[in-house]
């Protein structure tokens, strides 16, 4: 017995650029950072921390939100960088950003530690390693 499909039921899958792929990965890496950042809100006697002053060992001042900036708005920026960048530069970009952000989300990890920030730390580092994948498996011309 043969079946047939019919045409209707065949769904296209359409082939997603490198830096579409690149980019959508660093948007999902900042949602998690956001949340992670808001949920950590929660944790009993962080609020109060914060209104001390003190971030984990960090005094909060201009510096220390400066470098905080300096941290959240890299990943933030490589989005529209993936998108745009000539792929050889974004190639690079995308390798060294993702390599060095992995250490920075896993020293989010020191100290008190919950399930959720180690839930959401594997999740981030497995994002950036698919970049570095995706980065590095860039696909060639052929000549």
């Amino acid at each position: 017995m043969t079946t047939h499909k019919s045409p209707q039921n065949i769904l296209e899958d359409t082939k997603v650029s490198v830096k579409l792929k690149l980019a959508s990965l660093w948007a999902s890496l900042m949602f998690l950072i956001i949340y992670l950042d808001y949920f950590h809100l929660y944790m009993p006697g962080k609020l109060d921390d914060i209104l001390k002053g003190k971030v984990f060992v960090f005094d909060i001042s201009q510096g220390f939100i400066l470098v905080a900036l300096a941290l959240v708005a890299t990943p933030a920026l490589m989005i529209s960088i993936s998108a745009t960048l000539p792929a050889k530069v974004n190639r690079c970009a995308n390798i060294i950003i993702a390599a060095i952000n992995i250490p920075l989300i896993l020293f989010n990890l020191s100290g008190e530690t919950w399930v959720h920030m180690v839930v959401g730390a594997v999740i981030q580092v497995t994002l950036l390693f698919l970049i570095i994948r995706y980065a590095w498996k860039w696909p060639r011309v052929k000549t």
